[in-house]
């Protein structure tokens, strides 16, 4: 009878620890197959953004930039959903265009962009989604949509580059300001001061992981 009730033991206690062990290397197979999942996330320190105005009828190009961009850290798990719903400022002081004596960059900041609406702030939403992007800017306190084209290599190196028409934001005084003070340095060979509607633009930016 002892005998029976030592074997009784010793096979609860075997049936206990094998359940213990399974459980435990089913934790373990749980957690190991758990998939990791990186997020993209779009930092402004790693964001440039470029533009080019032209001048003369020959359609010279100038080139600048602006060097500090504002927005809400925005991650995804594609380099598209980071860049989907994303918010941006730009802060028009932080415009830039590498002229020594700099008075080309006042005549642009207190002329062109002192003529608009708000004179401070361009401000927008970047939509991205089925392969399709667009900016929704605001400047001069007009909202329009700017297409992008949108080129990602590696999975992180993105450039986003457009052409904005002024006249679509209401600018065209702006620019008749602006092309006033320019006068005579946007006369080409033929004597003719321009300053054209179209200016482009190209955003790149370096998406992170975390």
């Amino acid at each position: 009878m002892k005998k029976l009730v030592l074997l009784a033991c010793i096979t609860a206690i075997s049936i206990v620890t094998s359940c213990k062990n399974d459980k435990k290397e089913t934790k373990e197979v749980e957690k190991q197959e758990l998939p990791v999942t990186e997020k993209f996330v779009v930092k402004p320190e790693a964001t440039s953004i470029g533009w080019t105005a032209y001048k003369t009828t020959d359609k010279v190009g100038v080139a600048g930039e602006f060097t500090t961009v504002d927005f809400d850290e925005k991650s995804g798990s594609t380099p598209q959903e980071a860049l989907n719903n994303l918010t941006f400022s730009i802060p028009i002081s932080s415009l830039f265009t590498n002229d020594p004596t700099n008075t080309r960059d006042t005549k642009i900041t207190q002329t062109f962009f002192g003529s608009m609406i708000d004179p401070d702030f361009i401000k927008g939403t970047i939509k991205y989604t089925n392969n399709t992007c667009t900016a929704l800017l605001t400047m001069n306190g007009v909202t329009n949509e700017l297409p992008l084209e949108v080129s990602i290599t590696d999975e992180r190196r993105v450039k986003l580059s457009g052409t904005m028409n002024l006249k679509d934001w209401n600018a065209l005084e702006a620019l008749e300001a602006l092309n006033k003070v320019c006068f005579d340095l946007h006369k080409g060979a033929d004597g003719i001061s321009k300053t054209w509607e179209d200016v482009s633009i190209e955003v790149s930016t370096f998406l992170r992981k975390n």
